[in-house]
């Protein structure tokens, strides 16, 4: 099982904040480094210094780091064009030496486009103009050099791109495809994405998607092992019940509520939680670290937690 730190910027943070937690998790022995791809905050927060771009984010993180891997999760289709995606994506890959993931989603947070000025489709749409997304970015990352790459689909048309540059991984950097939806999402993830995510389910609800997931690779004559299940998760663990009390507090959640919907609790707790996804199929976990000034909690899972799920 591998296990990924997850971060909100959008709900305020600085670009030396996401360092700083990068560079520990990259100490503490985490897989991967993610963040949201996000402008504007949610819920009772006061979002500053305000947003950060996703991708200038994780350029920088790509030249500061070393080892650990980064990714988006989600980038929104909505937010940039295929082509430019596909070529930011490919430089910040040659940044980081080979280490970046392309988290994909059809875009959901109405608000923030309107804040921004960001057209925000009908779902249907988006979730076409996504299909074309992957179907485009993968098709200009696997034409071979000196050769050129068309499109033309309903939305988006690319003539005689030479489709560079290219990824430092080949043929493509991973591409994960997530979301909570029974269908569209997992035929996308099953025909485009070496790895689906689903985002805070219960285990019933991750359960019953996996089913799906299998389902949509058999459709398209995939073996369903072939793709890599993952799971996103709020974390929020203590020592003893007075420090996970706290830091419920300071993410403005409820200790009951994180401890139904999250790796919430004490460390047993944490653990046990852990272990029932595994059971269900979950070989990836992306821990969504909501205060990134508590160093002390990364710390914490890293030595009392992360360790009794490790193979």
């Amino acid at each position: 099982m591998k296990f990924r730190v997850f971060t909100e910027p959008q709900q305020g943070a600085s670009y030396e904040q996401l360092l700083t937690v990068a560079k520990q998790a990259e100490s503490l022995g985490f897989d991967a480094f993610f963040r949201s791809d996000h402008f504007l905050k949610m819920g009772a927060v006061s979002g500053l210094p305000g947003p950060t771009d996703a991708w200038a984010t994780l350029a920088g993180l790509a030249r500061e780091t070393k080892r650990i891997r980064l990714g988006t999760l989600l980038t929104s289709a909505t937010f940039r064009l295929p082509g430019h995606l596909a070529i930011t994506v490919a430089q910040v890959d040659q940044m980081s030496r080979g280490r970046i993931e392309l988290g994909l989603g059809a875009g959901w947070y109405e608000q923030e486009h309107r804040a921004y000025g960001i057209p925000f489709p009908t779902q249907s749409e988006r979730f076409d103009r996504l299909e074309e997304q992957l179907a485009i970015i993968t098709g200009l990352w696997e034409t071979p050099i000196e050769q050129s790459f068309s499109y033309q689909g309903r939305y988006y048309q690319l003539e005689n791109s030479p489709g560079l540059p290219k990824p430092r991984q080949q043929p493509y950097p991973p591409i994960i495809v997530g979301g909570s939806g029974p269908t569209r999402t997992p035929r996308l993830a099953a025909r485009f994405a070496d790895e689906y995510n689903i985002p805070f389910p219960l285990l019933d609800d991750f359960l019953q998607l996996q089913r799906a997931a299998d389902r949509a690779c058999e459709e398209q004559n995939r073996d369903p092992a072939s793709l890599t299940r993952s799971v996103a998760l709020v974390v929020c663990c203590g020592g003893n019940e007075q420090e996970f009390k706290r830091r419920a507090s300071a993410i403005h959640r409820d200790p009951s509520e994180l401890r139904l919907v999250g790796v919430a609790g004490l460390v047993a707790e944490a653990i046990e939680k852990l272990e029932a996804f595994r059971r269900a199929g979950a070989e990836t976990v992306y821990l969504q670290l909501l205060d990134l000034d508590d160093l002390e909690h990364l710390q914490l899972l890293a030595t009392e937690v992360l360790p009794h799920l490790k193979p």
